[in-house]
Order: C-alpha cells, then sequence, then structure tokens
C-alpha cells in the first residue's frame, strides 16, 4: 500500500513535471524564437515549478483543513492520508466530525482561489528563472505572463484528470467487492 501511494504520488508530480516542460520549451521559443534559448528556459523553468509546485500542493493541504491540530498530529495525519492508512471515515471517526480529507479542494470557490495563487506563484518563478537566463527584462516579463497563463489553463485540467483518477481509486477500494464462489442460494439442496 505504501509502495503504491508512493508510486502514485511520484507519477502525479511526474506528469505535472512532463507537461510543464512541453509547454515551457513551446512558449519560450514562440517568444524568443530562439531554440537554444526556449530549450534552455524550458529545462531549468519546469525544474523550479515543479519544487514550487509541490510546496503549493502542501500548503493548501493544509489550508484545507477543518480543524486545527498540532504540528505532530497534522504531520502525522498528512503521512498516513497521503500513504492511504486512513481514509476519509477513518480520518471522521478519529477527529469527530464528517468531511475533514486531505484531498483535492471540491468547490468552485477553492478550486478558483488554488488556480489564482498557483498562478501567482508560477508567474513570479518564471520572472525569475526567464530572467536569470535571458538577462532581458522584457522577454523575462513576457514569458513571465504569457507562459504561466498558458500552464495555469494545463495546470487546471492537470489537476481535474487527477482529481477524477484518485476519485475513480477511492470508489473501487470503497466498493463492496463480489463473492468469487456462489452464494448459498446457489447450493444445491440435500
Amino acid at each position: 500500500m505504501i509502495l503504491r501511494t508512493a508510486r502514485s504520488l511520484a507519477l502525479k508530480i511526474a506528469s505535472y513535471g512532463v507537461m510543464h516542460l512541453v509547454v515551457a520549451i513551446l512558449v519560450a521559443f514562440a517568444l524568443t524564437r530562439d531554440w537554444r534559448m526556449a530549450l534552455a528556459v524550458g529545462m531549468v523553468e519546469p525544474f523550479f515549478q515543479t519544487i514550487a509546485y509541490s510546496i503549493h500542493d502542501r500548503i493548501w493541504h493544509r489550508i484545507e483543513r477543518r480543524k486545527r491540530l498540532t504540528r505532530v498530529e497534522e504531520t502525522a495525519e498528512a503521512f498516513t492520508a497521503r500513504l492511504e492508512l486512513m481514509d476519509a471515515r477513518e480520518q471522521a471517526r478519529s477527529h469527530g466530525h464528517a468531511g475533514h480529507s486531505h484531498a483535492l479542494p471540491t468547490s468552485f470557490k477553492q478550486v478558483a482561489l488554488k488556480t489564482v495563487t498557483y498562478g501567482l506563484m508560477h508567474f513570479t518563478v518564471a520572472v525569475i528563472v526567464a530572467f536569470a537566463i535571458t538577462r532581458d527584462i522584457r522577454i523575462a516579463l513576457a514569458i513571465g505572463i504569457v507562459e504561466p497563463l498558458v500552464q495555469t489553463l494545463f495546470f487546471t485540467v492537470h489537476d481535474r484528470i487527477w482529481t477524477r483518477i484518485e476519485a475513480r481509486r477511492e470508489a473501487r477500494r470503497a466498493a463492496p467487492t463480489s463473492p468469487t464462489y456462489g452464494s448459498l442460494a446457489d447450493d444445491p439442496q440435500p
């Protein structure tokens, strides 16, 4: 179970990184018309964005909690939730209320706010990285404005896809398993 969860989380982060890499290279090339510059921005910027994304995602999980916990309790709960050792029912039982989860946000307001904060974080990282590579503030600002807008659209799609994947996995785990053998009604009467 631990390996499956770690693999799933690693796959989510890796898929984000690949998506980000491709979009960053294409946007940088469209703005610079220089493949060397586009590859440099496209290779370096997603690395820093993936780190920032992981931090952003962790911050949002903390924001989404409904009950204030001590650091030790929060760390233990987040760890067990991420490793799927504690499902939503177990979390509700242990906290005495329903709805506490480390799942992605579901309300439109939360999704919109998460997307806006992602866009702002992305803009800042993109401008800093693009300026460090190009040494041209105009190109850095252009990359910093255009690339995060495109990435934010892709981020929203990526987040929605992973929400559906995680929901399907949870539904499969929660679904009662049907017996592989016949029921008692199928047994012949003596």
